[in-house]
């Protein structure tokens, strides 16, 4: 059996998606797409059908899953249509574009009384990711106390905000800490380097850990993500994600993509290869809706405290049942 995916919105991650999906997927096929620009959908089409709108793809009965990489103000919508539509959908972060909207979004996927929904936070099918959280999993590095991440892009996008630095990028360092340390965050202080840039986001979890986070959208040098955690016994961290050495011109070194696609290509991939699997058997995995609101919401409040005091308490709505 190959599950038949429709991808709406063929950009940089939607364009990937698809290549992936025609290429590296086993167990499924592109069966359509949609975008608003209809050169870039048929490029990304590869021959697949191209959809005159979103809905009618949703709709389609020859798509049997969705992909949603469109822009992050249509997510909500988009998702809830296949939620009434009963088919299984990886959106691509944020699940929605305010934490109300998530919530609304959840609350649709209780009623219906099953999980469809995916949320597009990939570095949880990162190897290394993986591997630290195994790790800390089996106890090998005693219990947590700290959990230091770097967040560092090469330049901010032309279309970035001051708050898009927490809101879009961030939001990954608050999916990675809780899934990472299995706890839930309660409290944040985010101090702000001249100009907005970098970031230090502290937060502390209901156990008590410190959960520190850099975050830097104008580093330079390249897109860097990095993460370690200590234990009472230990400590346990990324290796550095290049796969070779080079020498040239009297220096040596790693080296470093322009962005995050090169560092996260084998995460994407196994992403969408569990993920096919999960549709068929019917238990999704990875990140959830819910998962998906409350990085939006910690989101939020933290771009509140940076406008005011630079201190919060965190609160989330009670988490439904359904994601137990």
């Amino acid at each position: 059996m190959s599950v038949a995916v429709g991808v709406i919105g063929t950009g940089v991650m939607g364009s990937e998606h698809a290549r992936l999906i025609r290429r590296q997927t086993p167990g499924a096929h592109l069966a359509g797409v949609f975008d608003a620009d209809g050169a870039r959908a048929q490029a990304a089409a590869a021959g697949a059908p191209v959809f005159s709108d979103p809905r009618s793809l949703i709709a389609s009965n020859h798509i049997e899953a969705v992909i949603i990489a469109s822009p992050d103000a249509t997510h909500a919508e988009l998702t809830l249509a296949c939620l009434e539509a009963g088919k299984p959908v990886l959106c691509e972060k944020p699940v929605a574009s305010s934490a109300a909207e998530a919530l609304r979004v959840v609350q649709a996927e209780v009623a219906l009384k099953r999980r469809l929904i995916q949320v597009g936070y990939m570095r949880r099918f990162d190897r290394g990711y993986q591997e630290i959280k195994q790790i800390k999993d089996e106890g090998g590095v005693g219990a947590t106390v700290l959990l230091h991440n770097v967040h560092r892009n090469a330049r901010a996008p032309e279309w970035f905000t001051g708050p898009m630095a927490v809101t879009n990028s961030f939001v990954h360092e608050i999916d990675i800490s809780r899934w990472l340390t299995g706890s839930e965050m309660v409290s944040a202080h985010v101090a702000s380097g001249p100009g907005g840039d970098p970031l230090m986001i502290t937060m502390r979890t209901d156990r008590d850990e410190i959960v520190s986070t850099e975050v830097y959208m104008n580093a330079a040098y390249g897109y860097h993500v990095h993460a370690e955690l200590v234990g009472r016994q230990g400590t346990v961290a990324l290796a550095p994600p290049s796969l070779t050495l080079r020498n040239k011109d009297r220096t040596g070194g790693l080296s470093y993509p322009e962005n995050w696609v090169p560092r996260f290509a084998d995460a994407y991939r196994r992403q969408l290869t569990d993920w096919i699997s999960a549709v068929t058997t019917g238990t999704l995995v990875g990140a959830s809706a819910w998962d998906g609101y409350v990085a939006s919401s910690i989101a939020e409040q933290i771009v509140a405290a940076l406008a005011n005091s630079g201190g919060t308490t965190l609160k989330c709505t009670p988490r439904p049942s359904l994601y137990d």
